[in-house]
C-alpha cells in the first residue's frame, strides 16, 4: 500500500533528527513508500469550500544538516491526500484551536492523526481529570483565592500555566515559599487564561516517566530524570532520558485509558507519570518515538504507520 501523507508541522529544517519525533514517523512512512508532502500550520486556508495548503513534496534522510529536501512550494487540496498529521507543536492557542476545526472538514475521508476533534476537546491538563483517582490533587483556577485555598490545603505545590508545553512557566510553591501573589499578576498579565496547581510529588527526582500509546496499547517509556537543581524532566529544559520498564500501576493507567484514546482516534499519544500518578495525557504532539526506539529497540515509528495504514486499507 503507498499513501500520500501530508504532514502539518513546525518548519521541518529547524528539527533534531536524532530526537524528533515527526521526522522519524516520516522516515519510517517514506520506507514504506508512502509519499510525503509538508506545509506549516500558517500556510493551511478554507477557500470556497475546500481545505487547502501551501507546501513541498517531502524527502528525508538521516544526514545532519542535510536532512530534508523540499520542492517549489505549491497549493494542494487537502482532500485528495489519504492521511494528514497534525503534528505542530503547541503552544494551545486559538491559531492551533483553528486548524483543528478545518481539518474537521475533511476527516475522516482523509485520516487526520490524531483525531482533531479529540485533540481540540482534550487539551493536556485537561483529559486527565477524567480519571481523578488516577491523578494528584488538582486545582485550576484564575482566582487567586482559589489557588491559595488549594495551597493552603496542600503545602508543596507546582503552579503552571494551564496551556503550557515544554517545562515553560512550572513553578515550584514550597510552604515558605511567598511569590504566589507575584507569579498570579506576572500570568494574568500575559493572557485571559486559568492557571493549573498540583500537590507536588517528591517522586520526581526519580523521573517523570512517559509512556507511549498506540491505538490504545502501551508499548514502551522512557523515564526523563531533572536536572540537578532542577524541579522540571522535559528534555526540553535539561532533564536526561534513561530505560525504564512498566509497572504494574503504569499498566494500570493505560488499561484505564486506553479504550477511551482509541475509541476517539488517538493513534499516537504519550502520558506522563510520576510515582504512580498520573499527570498528563498528551495528544497535541507527543514525542519521545526515537529515544524509545534506541533504549528498548521498538520500532514504535512501524507500529504507528502499520495501525495508520489498517485504517486506510
Amino acid at each position: 500500500m503507498s499513501l500520500s501523507v501530508a504532514f502539518q508541522m513546525d518548519p521541518i529544517d529547524a528539527v533534531d533528527i536524532d530526537a524528533d519525533s515527526s521526522f522519524r514517523l516520516a522516515e519510517e512512512a517514506q520506507a514504506r513508500g508512502h509519499s510525503l508532502f509538508m506545509y506549516t500550520p500558517d500556510n493551511l486556508m478554507f477557500r470556497e469550500g475546500k481545505v487547502l495548503a501551501k507546501g513541498a513534496t517531502l524527502q528525508v534522510r538521516r544526514e545532519y544538516g542535510n536532512h530534508a529536501d523540499l520542492t517549489e512550494q505549491r497549493e494542494v487540496d487537502l482532500s485528495t491526500f489519504d492521511v494528514i498529521w497534525l503534528r505542530q507543536d503547541p503552544p494551545f492557542d486559538m491559531g492551533y484551536i483553528t486548524t483543528t476545526h478545518l481539518l474537521d472538514r475533511i476527516h475522516p475521508e482523509t485520516l487526520v492523526v490524531n483525531d482533531p476533534t479529540w485533540v481540540r476537546n482534550w487539551p493536556e491538563k485537561l483529559k486527565v481529570l477524567d480519571y481523578p483517582d488516577l491523578t494528584p490533587p488538582t486545582a485550576i483556577a484564575r482566582n487567586i483565592y482559589a489557588l491559595k485555598a488549594f495551597k493552603d490545603v496542600h503545602d508543596d505545590v507546582i503552579l503552571k500555566p494551564l496551556y503550557g508545553n515544554g517545562g515553560a512557566g512550572v513553578f515550584r510553591l514550597t510552604p515558605e515559599d511567598r511569590n504566589l501573589n507575584s507569579l498570579h499578576e506576572l500570568f494574568t498579565g500575559i493572557n485571559r487564561e486559568p492557571l493549573i496547581m498540583q500537590m507536588f510529588l517528591p517522586d520526581v527526582s526519580k523521573g517523570d516517566k512517559r509512556i507511549i500509546l498506540v491505538d490504545g496499547q502501551p508499548v514502551g517509556a522512557i523515564n526523563r530524570v531533572p536536572a540537578k537543581g532542577e524541579t522540571r524532566s522535559n528534555m526540553h529544559v535539561g532533564g536526561r532520558p534513561e530505560p525504564v520498564d512498566l509497572s504494574d500501576r503504569d499498566r494500570e493507567i493505560c488499561e484505564r485509558i486506553g479504550r477511551d484514546l482509541k475509541d476517539h482516534g488517538q493513534v499516537f499519544v504519550g502520558i506522563d507519570v510520576i510515582g504512580g500518578w498520573l499527570t498528563e495525557i498528551n495528544v497535541t504532539s507527543p514525542t519521545g518515538v526515537q529515544e524509545l526506539e534506541r533504549f528498548d529497540g521498538i520500532n514504535v515509528a512501524e507500529k504507528i504507520w502499520q495501525v495508520i495504514e489498517a485504517k486506510r486499507a
